[in-house]
């Protein structure tokens, strides 16, 4: 099953860094990623794919690329 999802992953961000791993992550599950916005304290972006391959990216993303801290996510359903 198709699931989209918004995510806000807020910390500290270096955007160019997070978003180079965020989009490397969606490409290796198949997802399609759309990003929103970044700044030095969070990034919005959805993604869209099968259900447990968007939970499998959120688990990615939790852990960040090793210079940004990832302090809390924030999920909702589009």
């Amino acid at each position: 099953m198709t699931e989209t999802a918004r995510f806000i992953f807020r910390g500290q961000m270096v955007c160019d860094s997070f978003i180079e791993f965020a989009q490397h992550r969606a490409r290796r599950l198949d997802l399609a990623i759309e990003l929103e916005s970044c700044d030095a304290l969070s990034a919005t972006l959805a993604v869209k794919g099968q259900g447990d391959l968007v939970d499998a990216f959120e688990m990615a993303c939790s852990l960040g690329p090793y210079d940004c801290i990832i302090l809390d996510i924030e999920r909702s359903t589009l």
